[in-house]
């Protein structure tokens, strides 16, 4: 419980596993008003928001729960969050603590800030709440930093998007889109195949490539996508320098792409586990919580 606290009340350590706050820091504590702070988060290249809120309490009960609650609020115009409120609750149970949040706001810029609040900014922001939370977790569990779960996403995210453009441009454009007259000639030569034989063929990897590319994406989490690309690329390598060696000596040739392409699937193997989660902490209480409006 302690470790826990610490980590969500402190501002130094808060501030390391919450995507949603890139900068937070109190302001000297005026006897008789609430703790207030400032924050600051950048949510594009170049551009950041700032904001203040006030903690509204801090309580610890005698059956072991602790509650915390806030408001804030942005002066910026270019924030969409206007004001809101929330808390947090920390609930001891027999196998550890249960850790719940909730919060609500209130956009701005008219009409079309609902819009873009419902549509677009409340899913990102609910999301980046549960996988900030889901960071909190494996550094109290695991012992793992959050600045190290950050850089392992950023990794894994990296290698599978690099991987899954690799396939699906392969497949589509020089093979179902228009077969590529190299690939082609390596078919024939490779195979002994007819022209038209030949173009089937290239069409057939391409299917099989943008089936790869698909399955990298959807199946991010599991090995065998990796470990098939990466026993893949050398195969193909060693397969396209028997049928013509003159394209190893082409620019952007298959020594360049299939070799990188290995790469990034081992470094997508080998990210892929302890991973912070959105998908891991539940999104509802299965059971009632007070509402933000009426905070205990």
């Amino acid at each position: 419980m302690e470790a826990l606290w610490a980590a969500t009340q402190e501002p130094d350590r808060h501030q390391r596993w919450d995507l949603r706050f890139g900068h937070i820091a109190y302001e000297p504590l005026v006897e008789g008003e609430p703790q207030r702070f400032t924050y600051a988060t950048t949510v594009a290249p170049g551009v950041t928001v700032a904001g203040t809120g006030e903690s509204l309490g801090e309580r610890s009960r005698a059956d072991g729960t602790r509650w915390s609650g806030l408001r804030f609020w942005a002066p910026d115009r270019r924030s969409i969050i206007e004001a809101g409120a929330g808390y947090w609750r920390y609930v001891p149970t027999e196998d550890g603590i249960r850790f719940l949040t909730r919060y609500d706001y209130r956009p701005r810029w008219g009409p079309l800030g609902e819009v873009l609040d419902r549509r677009l900014f409340r899913p990102v922001f609910g999301w980046a709440t549960a996988w900030s939370s889901d960071r909190l977790r494996l550094w109290l569990e695991y012992g793992m930093p959050p600045e190290r779960s950050r850089d392992q996403a950023v990794a894994h995210a990296s290698a599978v998007g690099g991987l899954a453009v690799i396939w699906l441009y392969q497949g589509l454009v020089p093979k179902l889109w228009k077969a590529d007259a190299v690939e082609v000639a390596l078919w024939r030569s490779s195979l002994g195949l007819g022209d038209r034989g030949a173009r089937r063929a290239v069409r057939l990897a391409g299917g099989v490539e943008v089936a790869m590319g698909v399955a990298t994406l959807a199946a991010s989490r599991q090995r065998w996508p990796f470990v098939i690309t990466a026993a893949a690329m050398p195969a193909l390598l060693a397969s396209a320098a028997v049928a013509d060696r003159q394209t190893l000596r082409r620019a952007f040739n298959p020594v360049s792409l299939n070799l990188a392409a290995a790469a990034l699937a081992l470094v997508a193997l080998v990210t892929r586990e302890g991973l912070a989660s959105g998908r891991t902490p539940l999104r509802s209480a299965p059971d009632h919580q007070p509402d933000v409006g009426a905070l205990p």
